[in-house]
């Protein structure tokens, strides 16, 4: 057994990383929009429909990503929001990603499709009730 075929054993380890930093790094929009932390994104002020539906998606979404609760359905939920996103917000200022600054967008819509697939792995809510 080669030294990279033993890094599998970690697998379900590698998998909860990336869902624990990736739903930490979502929340932290939701939390911009919602409380206008740690900086306030947007124009201030209430917010206007599906950007108050976009911020509760990202912060309630965000936190059962965190802990892996119910993670297959609600990071299907959360690629869609990210693929909606992308179209709606970043492909009308310019066909490329590095040009509309929609690579963000883009990298969440695949990790939580990846997610869907993929399940919670270790340290999660999932997990505890299988």
């Amino acid at each position: 057994m080669s030294g990279f075929e033993r890094l599998s054993a970690y697998q379900p380890y590698a998998l909860a990383a990336l869902r624990i930093i990736t739903a930490l790094l979502y929340i932290e929009h939701g939390t911009m929009k919602l409380f206008e932390f740690p900086i306030p994104q947007g124009e201030g002020g209430p917010l206007p429909p599906l950007m108050l539906v976009a911020a509760l998606l990202e912060f309630v979404g965000g936190l059962a990503i965190l802990v892996g609760f119910l993670t297959r359905p609600i990071a299907f939920i959360l690629s869609g929001q990210m693929a909606v996103a992308y179209f709606m917000a970043h492909v009308p200022m310019g066909f490329y990603p590095a040009v509309n600054q929609g690579e963000s967008a883009i990298l969440y819509c695949f990790v939580f499709l990846f997610l869907v697939f993929a399940g919670a792995g270790a340290f999660s809510v999932d997990k505890r009730n299988a």
